[in-house]
């Protein structure tokens, strides 16, 4: 091993500026592939930065206007969602429905304590409704089921509102706010970043606007996801429910809008693995040139010792140690001048990250470990390509042939 690692560094001071070149070339093709792929986890982490996985399972409908004549009924027919529609939505909605839950805006809400008020309006929700909107609890807690049933006056405030209203975040919880003429108690405080209304107990919320039955949504959550297919039969049992409700033809797609969180999952997956695709087959081009270089280098490399491999042959190498030699020689150099240019890119995607990590377009534009892993497998793969043909053209020299070689 140790005259393998002497022979190869032979090699490299033997061709300075040709090994320099080349490298470079392989260096250039890494670094260009590791930039890419952190821009690419970068675009598709902010496409996801607001949720996860369960918060995609979710359906969010909406009242519409039907598009159809149905039962005797005109077109252009106003849907409005009611209470009453969330316990059968939740309990003949299908397989993939677990539960659904409504919820009810009071815009013209105010906030208020002694220090300033706030005009965000109120939200009423059930239990749950943090992960369907995607918040981030900060300080105490979200709605509970008991706020719920027991109709309390709790209140869930935006962290900036929180600041506002008590001077900081962190004190806000335990404290009281006043809202339409009654005292609150403040018991969480959270953080999103389009969100700024104050979530109440759903029950709460339609007492105060009177219970006429109207909800402003309805979220449906789905369990046992995996495809397409079941992000499609989710949102069809759900619409030939509420048709049934409201009377009008299940496939009237203007009488409920509904947002399939899933199925716009499924198509940023897809579109992530098309970008991943296209940019290792872009890398991996970029480092062709590199690859022929070495590939060349090689040749030289055994033409110039065509002599010494038939002096090794003479006194009885196998085909097989030649082999073994110039392929590591190759990998050798193709890794060598790989880790530069995967140093060079991760000094690029961390310039990225500081200059643009936190933008709507690019969110932690960074590789992780995985990544590295891979890169490692293709230097040694593109090496051992390289390599290859000088390896095999070298086996096949005859050590008569090659003795009378100068």
């Amino acid at each position: 091993m140790l005259d393998l690692a002497r022979e190869i560094l032979q090699t490299l001071r033997h061709n300075k500026l040709r090994t320099a070149l080349t490298g470079l070339a392989v260096a250039w093709g890494i670094f260009m592939l590791i930039v890419l792929l952190g821009v690419s986890r970068g675009i598709y982490n902010s496409s996801t930065r607001n949720g996860n996985t369960e918060a995609y399972s979710y359906l969010t409908l909406w009242g519409g206007w039907t598009n159809k004549p149905y039962k005797g009924y005109k077109e252009g027919r106003r849907i409005r969602l009611e209470e009453s529609d969330i316990d059968p939505v939740g309990r003949r909605g299908g397989r993939l429905v677990e539960s659904a839950m409504g919820s009810i805006s009071i815009d013209s809400a105010k906030v208020r304590t002694m220090r300033d008020y706030v005009t965000d309006g109120i939200y009423g929700v059930y239990p749950g409704a943090d992960v369907a909107e995607r918040v981030t609890m900060r300080h105490g807690r979200f709605i509970n089921g008991r706020d719920l049933s027991e109709r309390r006056k709790v209140m869930v405030l935006n962290t900036d509102n929180a600041r506002l209203l008590f001077g900081s975040e962190d004190s806000a919880v335990g404290r009281r706010v006043d809202c339409m003429g009654l005292s609150w108690a403040v018991v969480g405080v959270y953080d999103n970043e389009w969100q700024r209304t104050s979530y109440v107990p759903f029950s709460t919320a339609m007492m105060l606007r009177g219970n006429d039955g109207r909800i402003n949504n309805l979220s449906v959550k789905l369990t046992g996801m995996r495809d397409a297919a079941d992000a499609d039969e989710a949102e069809q049992g759900v619409r030939a429910v509420m048709a049934q409700n409201h009377e009008f033809a299940p496939d009237d797609a203007g009488a409920v809008h509904v947002w399939n969180r899933f199925e716009n999952y499924i198509r940023n997956q897809e579109a992530n693995a098309i970008l991943q695709t296209v940019v290792w087959v872009i890398g991996l081009l970029t480092m062709l040139s590199g690859i022929v270089g070495v590939s060349n280098i090689m040749f030289v490399s055994v033409r110039e010792r065509t002599h010494e491999i038939g002096v090794r042959r003479a006194i009885g190498a196998k085909p097989r140690s030649i082999l073994v030699q110039v392929l590591a020689e190759s990998v050798a150099i193709t890794a060598l001048f790989g880790y530069v240019g995967v140093f060079l890119g991760i000094v690029a995607t961390e310039i990225i990250d500081r200059l643009f990590g936190q933008t709507d377009f690019l969110y932690n534009p960074r590789v992780d470990i995985s990544v590295a892993v891979e890169v490692t497998v293709v230097l040694v793969a593109v090496g051992a390509l390289a390599g290859l043909f000088p390896a095999i053209k070298a086996t096949k020299v005859k050590p008569v042939e090659a003795l009378r070689d100068e």
